[in-house]
């Protein structure tokens, strides 16, 4: 699949997704508080920040997997107040069903209620053939490689074709180059499908080779600490002299300007 060239800014203004002054706490620890700030329709949005900044927590409260304690979350105007087929969200850890081939693991969200109809396995083959999988349609889980499994991942959040993608780190444990094709196969699949995307990462590469806007959260407790619009066109390359400033920009609002790791 070729990837568009387009900018950051081939996005719809209107906000999508909604946060006002959420705040979250786990007996004496304190995830978030006052986080507040807004995904535009169709844009792409890293959060980025050291582990333990309450980012999972944040993604899984827009999914409606987690309830904060104060303040609102609101996708298309309306509160989330639990799960929806409006939004779908991939794992780090894959979280794929042994048991269940490519096609069911993709088939998982078009199974409640189950549906035999004619257009849902035309759905499966679409997604299959999306994310580079033909071939691969009655492997099992153990069977494929890390990336291989974090597609079925992305296809089956994909299935029910959910206007909000949310994304929790999901190349985190696949090896550079598969990364690397991951994240242009990902971004091609975003620029075909116009969704709005909400990825969490520490990586700050990774976020400023996938988004439109980074959101940058601090920690103890999680709270948004700046923003910063990445106007890049697509592919965008790491060595270049706009992309490395911002990526140590944003290092530095972090305070880690000498961080090599990410």
């Amino acid at each position: 699949m070729a990837l568009s060239s387009g900018s950051s800014t081939d996005h719809d203004s209107r906000e999508k997704i909604t946060i006002q002054n959420v705040s979250r706490s786990y007996e004496s620890v304190q995830a978030l508080a006052d986080v507040s700030f807004s995904v535009a329709e169709g844009e792409f949005c890293c959060v980025v920040g050291p582990s333990g900044c309450g980012k999972t927590t944040l993604l899984r409260a827009i999914a409606g997997l987690d309830d904060p304690d104060g303040g609102s979350i609101l996708v298309g105007g309306d509160p989330v107040t639990g799960p929806g087929l409006d939004r779908g969200m991939v794992f780090q850890e894959y979280a794929l069903f042994p048991w269940r081939t490519v096609r069911g693991n993709i088939r998982f969200g078009l199974d409640r209620p189950a549906c035999d109809c004619p257009d849902c396995e035309a759905r499966v083959r679409e997604l299959i053939d999306l994310v580079g999988l033909e071939g691969f349609e009655d492997a099992y889980p153990k069977a494929l490689s890390g990336g291989m499994k974090q597609r079925v991942g992305i296809a089956r959040a994909l299935a029910v074709d959910p206007e909000i993608l949310l994304m929790d780190e999901p190349f985190g444990s696949v090896d550079t180059r598969t990364r690397d094709r991951l994240h242009a196969e990902l971004l091609d699949i975003w620029t075909q499908t116009g969704q709005t995307v909400v990825f969490v990462t520490h990586d700050i590469d990774e976020a400023v080779t996938l988004a439109d806007r980074v959101i940058v959260v601090d920690a103890d407790p999680g709270t948004v600490q700046s923003t910063f619009s990445i106007d890049l066109a697509r592919p965008r390359e790491r060595t270049a002299r706009d992309f490395v400033g911002h990526v140590a920009r944003i290092r530095t609002e972090l305070g880690r300007p000498d961080d090599t790791s990410h």
